[in-house]
């Protein structure tokens, strides 16, 4: 539980936590050292210096001791102010009560505060009002006695110095490092962008760059794009040509069964109509992933335009919500394809279908919903894959028996980097599918 929650304030991205790595132990180193600086040396230093300055207190204490007016401790403490360079003056016994004066950044003044009030019960004030008078006023049996020194003689002269050089320094050395990290981080983000782009369908221009473990990484991922992309190119050539090659017997056919009576050929003709639907749905299949490339599409237009081509044939379909506005980059005719084979399998096997569209800073989702019977959810993952038939007897009822309607929608939604998502609708009662695609 507690690991959980440490992850979600670890940065996400990898320039996030190498620059939380590379801070890390210098706030760390810079913390440790300056706690060891300022309670080892600058304290102990400042205590140090502060024990003298106490003996002196005590030694001009006993000088006026026998003195019975201020003027008369004055001359007799003449001859000790200059030798420890102290000035020395009696205030008014009206005059307003002294207090401490320290700043907030003052930590060395605190530490003399601290260490004459526990060791001098008659210390009225500890004054440092700047960085280099200190002034200590005491309690005397003639009055309020101000003793005014150099503020170097009880503290070390700028002590903050240390901490503000490492502090600088600290910085200085980490902006070096995050510019030359976020260098050595951007062929990384750069094989990313182009391996997210393959992914989604677009090949963007490429040049393997950076250390030798990532120039690696990107000359890899350059022969694995080459690969796919040859790799779909023969499967298109190669389902092409069969399909191709295939229309010319087919069509002497039926030129043949042309001439023979309609009754007795009627099966035949049956049986090449058939075969020219499997012979379009591999083509349609063979161009799922090999199109021209993706150019700015209006989803809603699109929609809009296939849904009018049914309705004119007289089908029960219709639009249902559009959400969102904006271009998407698409390969336009796969899209179509997808959608008009989503849209084709909803009237096939119902009477009515429902295409609703959303556009979304982040994706793309196509929704066809129809009131037929729908297709079990733990046949879901079986139903796009190739020549499947989930029912064979009802699809050859239905005048299909090739298998490949929703393969091709799938095959189109990983062509752009997309997915396709089967579920049961909720308003029509059938087949919900979804056809997302990211952005």
């Amino acid at each position: 539980m507690a690991r959980n929650r440490l992850k979600s304030y670890v940065p996400r991205s990898l320039y996030g936590r190498a620059a939380l790595i590379l801070l890390l132990p210098v706030v760390v180193l810079q913390l440790v050292v300056s706690v060891s600086f300022v309670e080892r040396d600058l304290k102990d230093v400042t205590g140090q210096m502060t024990d003298t300055i106490m003996r002196e207190i005590a030694l001009l204490e006993q000088v006026i001791a026998d003195a019975d007016t201020p003027d008369e401790a004055i001359q007799d403490l003449a001859p000790y102010l200059r030798p420890l360079q102290v000035e020395a003056t009696f205030l008014p016994l009206d005059a307003p009560a002294e207090r401490d004066i320290l700043d907030w950044t003052e930590f060395s003044g605190r530490v003399v505060r601290d260490t004459l009030r526990s060791n001098l019960s008659h210390v009225i004030a500890v004054q440092m009002p700047d960085s280099k008078t200190a002034k200590i006023v005491i309690g005397t049996h003639l009055g309020p006695l101000r003793l005014v020194f150099d503020q170097r003689r009880l503290t070390a002269a700028a002590p903050h110095q240390l901490i503000l050089t490492l502090v600088a320094f600290s910085l200085l050395m980490t902006v070096i490092s995050l510019v030359y990290m976020r260098n050595q981080l951007r062929p990384i983000k750069k094989l990313a962008e182009a391996a997210q782009a393959f992914g989604r369908g677009r090949s963007v221009p490429y040049n393997p760059r950076g250390a030798s473990e990532v120039k690696a990484a990107g000359t890899a991922f350059m022969d694995m794009r080459a690969r796919i992309e040859r790799q779909i190119e023969q499967r298109t050539l190669m389902l092409s040509g069969v399909s191709h090659d295939l229309r010319t017997p087919l069509t002497r056919l039926r030129l043949g069964l042309a001439m023979i009576d309609e009754e007795d050929a009627e099966p035949m003709l049956r049986d090449v109509d058939e075969m020219q639907t499997l012979l379009d749905a591999f083509l349609d299949f063979s161009r799922g992933a090999a199109e021209a490339a993706p150019e700015e599409v209006d989803a809603h237009a699109l929609a809009e335009t296939i849904v009018g081509d049914w309705q004119r044939q007289g089908k029960d379909v219709m639009l249902g919500d559009m959400v969102g506005t904006g271009k998407v980059l698409l390969k336009s005719g796969g899209m179509r394809r997808a959608i008009e084979n989503l849209i084709s399998n909803a009237v096939r096997y119902g009477t009515r279908a429902r295409v609703s569209v959303a556009v979304t800073e982040n994706a793309l989702r196509v929704r066809v919903e129809d009131d037929g019977p729908g297709i079990p959810e733990e046949m879901w993952n079986e139903a796009v894959r190739p020549f499947t038939r989930l029912d064979p007897s009802r699809n050859q009822n239905k005048g299909s028996g090739v298998g490949l309607g929703l393969a091709i929608v799938a095959d189109v939604a990983r062509a752009h980097g997309g997915v396709l998502r089967l579920g049961a609708s909720e308003t029509l009662g059938g087949l919900q599918a979804d056809l997302v695609i990211g952005r």
